[in-house]
């Protein structure tokens, strides 16, 4: 019997990211988790982000993002660098633009590795990286008709 760690399952695929999208329409987790099905994985990991209700202490009645041009290439960056760090067999990231409602989906991302501990880790950092470093911006309305911008990095 090989070593664990001999078998090519418990390595990163050879080209795992499979779903980069900046969206204007509504996203689906299920497209994602589609995307990130691979035989070899034995951890997939999903974060779903959604339109609150409020912030700050205040009650949000809808937002818009919108984004620079360079987003979704900001996006495969991240995600390329997020391959190279975890044995990431699949990888999917969408995140919406335009005008959201409470309750929509903002951002889907999953990531599918031989292992769950290195599924999860690798999914919080896609997404955080995500928040931090692609020019995605998010304008809310607040209930007190007051508004804000927000940016993501």
């Amino acid at each position: 019997m090989a070593a664990v760690n001999d078998h090519p399952g418990e390595l990163g695929a050879e080209d795992p990211v499979k779903l980069i999208g900046i969206r204007e329409d509504a996203l689906s987790v299920d497209e994602v988790f589609a995307a990130v099905g691979d035989d070899a994985a034995g951890g997939v990991a999903l974060f779903v982000g959604t339109v609150r209700n409020h912030d700050g202490g205040a009650d949000v009645d809808a937002l818009g993002y919108s984004c620079h041009p360079s987003a979704e290439s900001e996006m495969r960056r991240i995600a390329e660098k997020i391959v190279a760090e975890y044995p990431v067999r699949a990888l999917a990231a969408v995140h919406r633009v335009g005008d959201l409602r409470v309750g929509d989906l903002a951002v889907v991302v999953g990531v599918s590795c031989p292992h769950r501990g290195d599924a999860f880790e690798a999914c919080r950092k896609l997404i955080d990286d995500i928040k931090h470093e692609v020019p995605i911006w998010k304008h809310q309305k607040f209930s007190d008709g007051t508004e804000e911008w927000v940016g993501a990095c």
